[in-house]
């Protein structure tokens, strides 16, 4: 094959014939294939599968029932199974024209770049299909951040939050991607200084079907940006900063109706405790949890510590307060403090250690296979 084109899709069977009607215009006298990774819940795969039937160009259906990495993770997947080194990855909505896919082809085929991004902000680009002037808003505040976040592996790329671009793998490594959103593009140049170019494209209305982004998806995004630019510790730090404020507002809001504040201070804190591991489950140490030891006992232990930890904690803020050298919200916001640095090592090294190996690890970088400590990028 000479073009793999990857299209991750959730719920998109009203567009898939369509798409691949398109496609199989734009790539005549090409050889390539098309690969549909589905993370669908409806009947997209049978769709998709149908129209591979009657198709001219292979299609090719990877249907995922237990999703990991999301639309991030589908690319992966179809990368890994992709036939050719050259691959586009475009979304399945028809919002990335078909028709573009060959001068994106024809321009990583020249060889002397590795990532060819459809650009919607550079010349003769346009981003009209965005819905509204909200999502115009925020998709040039987030590309601002972006850059500006990584101003040397992005200085090439305008539209870096693009999901319509070609890549190479012969020296895109794709074995060492991590990903955890739907920004994969940014993934995969904020872990490598590759030689990038542009192409610019209209990004036209959807065809079919509704729009997937939500708040949920802007939080994601945050989320991933935050870990590949400070690594795993910057995860730990925001969970445990939200979990510090709100330790600090529950023991302000029951000293404020009457509660004396010690018991105040262990309500406080047992509530962030359970939250904080609820979170960091979720986020923070997600792809470390399949090699830990099961959920149950990961629980008893983080549980157990951090009690462990709030009864030398608590009784010290107790003191600090009593001696009348400072009030209780600053003596709780400074032990919290210390106390962030210590539950961070114990959870990296006990309590997400691998069951094959308890070695002790050093927390930098081993323990962060997402990134390393300095960051990903040196400016």
């Amino acid at each position: 094959m000479q073009l793999s084109v990857i299209v991750p899709t959730f719920n998109e069977g009203p567009n898939i014939d369509e798409l691949v009607r398109g496609l199989t215009t734009a790539l005549h006298g090409i050889d390539a294939e098309v690969i549909f990774v589905d993370d669908s819940t409806d009947d997209t795969p049978a769709i998709i599968t149908e129209v591979a039937a009657t198709a001219t160009l292979p299609v090719r259906c990877i249907h995922r029932d237990q999703p990991v990495g999301g639309l991030g993770g589908a690319v992966v997947e179809g990368a890994r199974a992709a036939t050719s080194d050259l691959c586009i990855v475009m979304d399945g909505d028809l919002q990335h024209p078909p028709a573009k896919v060959p001068e994106l082809y024809r321009r990583g085929l020249e060889g002397d770049v590795d990532v060819v991004v459809a650009s919607r902000y550079t010349g003769g680009g346009d981003a009209s299909g965005l819905a509204g002037w909200i999502r115009h808003l925020v998709s040039r505040t987030s590309t601002l951040v972006t850059k500006a976040m990584f101003p040397v592996r992005l200085h090439d790329t305008t539209d870096p939050m693009t999901g319509f671009f070609l890549f190479d793998r012969r020296t895109v490594d794709v074995a060492e991607l991590k990903p955890r959103g739907f920004k994969i593009l940014l993934e995969i140049l904020a872990r490598q200084q590759l030689r990038v170019t542009e192409v610019p494209f209209d990004f036209g209305e959807r065809h079919a079907g509704e729009s997937k982004a939500s708040f949920r998806q802007g939080m994601s995004f945050f989320w991933q940006l935050a870990l590949l630019r400070f690594g795993r510790m910057s995860g730990f730090a925001v969970i445990g900063a939200l979990g510090a404020l709100a330790n600090i507002a529950i023991v302000w809001l029951l000293t404020t109706v009457g509660v004396e504040y010690l018991i105040s201070a262990i309500v406080a804190t047992e509530v962030t405790i359970l939250a904080n591991f609820i979170a960091q489950e979720l986020w923070v140490f997600r792809d470390m949890r399949a090699d830990a030891s099961p959920l149950r006992y990961r629980f008893i232990i983080a549980f157990a510590f951090n009690n462990a930890e709030a009864l030398i904690r608590i009784p010290i803020v107790y003191l600090m307060v009593d001696s009348r050298h400072f009030t209780a919200v600053v003596a709780t916001a400074i032990t919290l403090a210390i106390a962030f640095v210590v539950r961070f090592t114990f959870q990296s090294l006990v309590v997400y250690a691998p069951r094959r190996s308890r070695r002790a690890r050093q927390l930098y970088p081993s323990v962060d296979p997402i990134a390393p400590p300095e960051s990903v990028e040196s400016d």
